[in-house]
């Protein structure tokens, strides 16, 4: 079974030229677990509606996370 996280971020300026989510990750706001893709969507969807996120302040993410292969 596949699980999801939404996760809503802060946009971090553009006077870095690399971007290295592991050394410096952008600040999380709010983070979500979902137990499917649709659920994750929907989330999603909702944080979008934010006016900071439509305003390129922050952003949102869906991250699949517990993946199983092979079953």
């Amino acid at each position: 079974m596949t699980r999801f996280l939404v996760v809503l971020t802060d946009v971090r300026p553009v006077d870095d030229v690399r971007r290295d989510e592991r050394q410096a990750p952008e600040r999380r706001r709010q983070v979500v677990g979902a137990s499917s893709r649709e659920a994750a969507d929907r989330i999603a969807g909702a944080f979008m509606a934010l006016g900071m996120v439509r305003a390129g302040r922050q952003r949102v993410k869906v991250i699949a996370v517990g993946r199983r292969y092979g079953l």
